[in-house]
């Protein structure tokens, strides 16, 4: 399997490093394919966003190293995009316009009862539990509850390539609100198994939570990982990086751990297309 990372950030949003650092650190580690993905922007309060002001240059620049590189390392343009019902742009305005090579949706904000409040699901550990109890009245299977409809929700309506750090909504539980062998629980993932399956959209297995230390599992963990491969749900690598060095973090190790659970192939981007390829 070459070496690739889709899902990238760069100092356009929270990431730290321009492109083209990511580019070279990419060439030197023999890297077959970058994409980079900064998040799309939101409101302007907030800060890991990229701000509107710099969408245009963030195009331009993407597509400039795109070309200057091209004979070294293919280069694609993405964004990650949230889904906020009644909030957020559609994702096929955002590929139009912006002529993304493809698109990866996420939810980190989950909309609570008010429309202009929401659930932080990454950040400090204060956003987690304080939005459970502002927001859903201290009822965690309401909030976990809104966070997999949401993500359906998304699967279905905005149709994204990639769907990104599926449950990432266990990393600041941490085992304290719920656990996640949890009847309900298991509901909401076999729930979204089920959205999946019906849909083109390939499951992102992301590394960050582990090598940043935020989480003993990847996002999404066994269980989920081992229902992708019996449905024959497609599943890409994505390391998530906010930095040149994490261009690779645990990707040999998610490899592997792929092919132990039974997967033969992962989803790669080639040619504006996605395919699949050995392990």
């Amino acid at each position: 399997m070459k070496y690739f990372s889709y899902h990238t950030h760069s100092s356009y949003c929270d990431g730290k490093g321009d492109p083209e650092e990511y580019i070279k650190e990419g060439i030197s580690l023999g890297m077959k394919a970058i994409g980079f993905s900064s998040h799309a922007p939101l409101c302007e309060s907030v800060s890991w966003a990229m701000k509107s002001s710099n969408i245009q240059s963030y195009l331009d620049e993407i597509s400039r190293l795109k070309e200057e590189y091209k004979n070294d390392i293919e280069v694609y343009l993405s964004l990650e995009l949230d889904y906020i019902p009644g909030t957020t742009k559609p994702f096929k305005i955002w590929k139009n316009i912006a002529d993304l090579d493809y698109t990866i949706g996420s939810v980190h904000l989950v909309k609570g009862d008010s429309n202009d409040e929401f659930w932080f699901l990454d950040g400090p550990d204060t956003n987690y539990s304080e939005g459970i109890q502002k927001l859903f009245h201290g009822d965690v299977e309401k909030a976990v509850s809104a966070y997999f409809h949401q993500v359906i929700e998304m699967i279905e309506t905005q149709k994204p390539d990639v769907l990104g750090h599926i449950d990432k909504v266990k990393m600041n539980n941490k085992g304290r609100f719920f656990e996640e062998t949890e009847g309900w629980y298991l509901n909401l993932l076999n729930k979204t198994l089920d959205t999946l399956e019906k849909s083109n959209c390939i499951v992102e297995v992301n590394t960050r939570g582990i090598y940043k230390k935020k989480s003993d599992k990847l996002f999404p963990d066994d269980y989920f990982l081992i229902e992708c491969c019996k449905r024959n749900i497609p599943v890409t690598i994505g390391t998530d990086a906010h930095q040149p060095s994490e261009l690779l973090s645990h990707f040999d190790e998610t490899g592997k751990k792929l092919k132990q659970i039974g997967f033969k192939q992962v989803s790669v981007f080639h040619k504006g297309i996605w395919i699949k390829e050995s392990i």
